[in-house]
């Protein structure tokens, strides 16, 4: 792997690119032929495999294992991006935990670590991606089509996503004169194991036919979404939330 890239060759670093949907969004976005740096937390072998499969299709990437909520692990990583490809273009935040309780029954210990992760982490990841993001790059931050619904027990996981939310609509303001757009895209109920995890049948195909399209999504429907928004096609789109949801309201 060359140690730097040409200024005309984007780079994209995903966090949680060894999840079900920062696997997809890593390998759409090589097929644009971005070159990816594919963030893991814990599984290495996932995300190794990855990188190969990038590779086998003729794409470059790399994986680099680090906490998202641990800003000198953060900063390390994009160090060496810069040192490996040159520079950041584009930064996809898909790194995120979903703990459900109700309200009166969450473990507080656990609701710490789902904050830490989904909140701290998110602005960790927005803070390395704002310092050193090229011009005309683009920051992507997740959300979750939960907001602005009454689901039992997603109070915790809704509340995390509510300050992503925030973070990222102020952030594209701060960032004014610098020609990077910011953006969140809220998935509504996806096939991933994350999403499938401790759900049976039935409520499994409760969520589907909420969508007016029938069906669950898929990692690949979220991350055709997000290789747009991420694109120079979606630049003008800016400080907003996108639900990619089927139409689930």
């Amino acid at each position: 792997m060359p140690s730097a890239m040409s200024q005309d060759q984007r780079v994209a670093v995903v966090t949680g690119g060894s999840g079900g949907i920062g696997q997809a969004v890593a390998r759409r976005l090589s097929a644009d032929g971005i070159s990816v740096v594919v963030n893991f937390a814990g599984n290495a072998q996932r995300a190794n495999e990855v990188v190969e499969g990038i590779a086998a299709a003729g794409g470059t990437a790399k994986a680099i294992g680090c906490d998202v909520a641990d800003e000198q692990a953060m900063g390390d990583l994009f160090d060496e991006v810069e040192r490996q490809f040159g520079g950041v273009d584009v930064v996809v935040h898909a790194a995120a935990r979903m703990d459900l309780a109700p309200l009166v029954d969450f473990d507080l210990a656990t609701l710490d670590e789902m904050l830490r992760i989904n909140v701290r982490g998110t602005f960790v990841v927005d803070q390395q991606a704002a310092r050193r993001i090229r011009v005309g790059g683009s920051i992507l931050n997740f959300s979750s089509s939960v907001l602005g619904r009454i689901l039992p027990n997603y109070s915790g996981y809704a509340a995390s996503k509510g300050a992503v939310e925030a973070m990222t609509f102020i952030l594209a303001s701060e960032l004014r004169g610098r020609d990077i757009n910011v953006n969140a895209i809220a998935p509504g109920p996806t096939a991933t194991p994350m999403f499938l995890e401790g759900k049976d049948e039935e409520t499994i195909a409760r969520f589907a036919h909420a969508v007016p399209l029938d069906r669950l999504g898929t990692p690949a429907d979220i991350a055709e979404a997000v290789a747009f928004l991420t694109s120079p096609g979606g630049h003008w789109i800016n400080g907003q939330t996108i639900r990619a949801n089927g139409g689930m309201n």
